[in-house]
């Protein structure tokens, strides 16, 4: 048998290939009811890791996600996330996957086995960055070039990884591992580790972006309304933070051309559009900060 948890055989889904296609299914989510409990074993390693984060974005780092297979997508589906969830650029959470943008849709086979590819696709990595490496097996040389490059420049780095015995596990500064245990289906690691890996990254990215100030309690402040649904939830945010009429709200927001934020400063403040701005740069686009400012006066 291999070394390697994530091949192991589940003994639970043995004779899965000839039950009912209800108890397929129960079968399935009586080992994704694991995931979260596996993830939860990891939380004071995942918090190490949104303040490493939000404090490396405050000196103008970048998060960045390296993984081959599903690993890779599944680092590349975050940091497309994030733009217009929380108005950032898009250099400043990116995800590169074995193989290039091709291995998005079609596997590549070999390419993790290339440090050389790894080392390459890090040459993107400065001190100021995190790169986060994401594997379910954590042995993929691919990975191992990026963080031999991520050493080189003095980058902070992060493993995710599902097995503790994987190379990553040694290799990355901090380690989070979710042991999730043999899959429904022996090797599929799209399957539990893939859900326990996009748990851990949903909460390092949203944890990160908190941690800086693109929220205020758990409205999303930064989004970018580009259609009609958003428009929605950009006027409802604005009406119950600001405490407005919806009219109101869509008044504002029509002047400042959707800048949520912006609309809150003006109402509240009772400032034009421009002067808005100035606050919002002032405090360094943290909401919660004028808002105290202005409880407190």
């Amino acid at each position: 048998m291999s070394d390697i948890i994530t091949e192991y055989r589940n003994e639970n889904t043995k004779d899965i290939d000839i039950l009912p296609t209800i108890e397929i299914v129960k079968k399935m989510n009586e080992e994704d009811k694991l995931v979260a409990l596996a993830v939860e074993e990891e939380t004071e390693h995942i918090a190490q890791g949104v303040d490493l984060i939000a404090k490396q974005f405050l000196k103008g780092g970048r998060l960045i996600y390296f993984g081959a297979g599903t690993s890779g997508r599944l680092g590349i589906l975050d940091a497309s996330e994030c733009p217009p969830t929380f108005s950032v650029s898009h250099d400043m959470v990116q995800g590169f996957i074995c193989g290039g943008d091709k291995a998005i849709r079609h596997s590549i086979e070999g390419a993790e086995d290339n440090p050389d590819l790894g080392y390459e696709d890090a040459k993107v990595l400065n001190e100021n960055d995190v790169a986060v490496v994401i594997s379910a097996s954590g042995n993929p040389k691919y990975l191992l070039g990026v963080l031999k490059r991520a050493e080189e420049v003095n980058c902070k780095t992060i493993g995710i990884t599902c097995n503790p015995q994987g190379r990553i596990a040694e290799e990355a500064g901090l380690v989070i591992c979710a042991e999730v245990g043999p899959e429904v289906i022996a090797g599929s690691s799209r399957l539990k580790a893939g859900t326990a890996q996009k748990m851990i990254l949903n909460m390092l990215s949203t944890g990160a972006m908190i941690k800086i100030g693109k929220t205020y309690e758990n409205f999303m402040i930064d989004l970018q309304p580009v259609n009609e649904k958003l428009k929605d939830r950009a006027i409802r945010i604005v009406a119950q933070i600001a405490n407005v009429t919806h009219s109101e709200a869509l008044a504002t927001l029509l002047k400042c051309n959707w800048e949520i934020k912006t609309a809150i400063i003006s109402i509240i403040m009772k400032l034009d559009i421009e002067n808005s701005r100035l606050e919002l740069k002032k405090h360094g686009g943290v909401l919660r900060k004028i808002i105290h400012t202005v409880q407190t006066a």
